[in-house]
């Protein structure tokens, strides 16, 4: 390879190392399961919903006074159980195991104290965005 080869190589390389990472757009029941008002910001004035998808956010700009561009909820093991804490209904008892729990078609997370880890999950029909 000559220089002009190793030149254009180079370019190449270093424009592919700039190129911004897309993230995977995150599933409609963590963008619209998250109320309005804990929404924390993902995005800066003006930006589109293409791009907020591409940084891997939820965008809707259907509450005003609210950040359009949030961050999603977290992924969980099954869209049924993604929800804000604060919205998890109790399904066991403390103490409760992930198998137990999951024996009464119940979803379980134990990394919040002083919420229920065993919890009703939610149709997902209600996920949208």
């Amino acid at each position: 390879m000559g220089p002009r080869g190793a030149w254009l190589l180079a370019v190449l390389l270093v424009l592919g190392l700039c190129a911004p990472a897309r993230s995977q757009k995150p599933s409609p029941c963590q963008c619209s399961r998250l109320s309005p008002h804990n929404r924390k910001n993902c995005g800066f004035p003006g930006i589109t919903p293409d791009q907020c998808f591409d940084n891997g956010c939820c965008f809707d700009s259907s509450v005003s006074g609210v950040p359009w561009c949030f961050e999603p909820l977290p992924k969980q093991g099954l869209e049924k159980c993604i929800m804000e804490v604060s919205a998890r209904v109790n399904c066991g008892y403390p103490g409760i195991s992930p198998e137990e729990c999951a024996s009464r078609d119940c979803c379980f997370n134990d990394l919040v104290f002083q919420v229920p880890w065993c919890f009703f999950p939610q149709p997902v029909e209600d996920c949208h965005y």
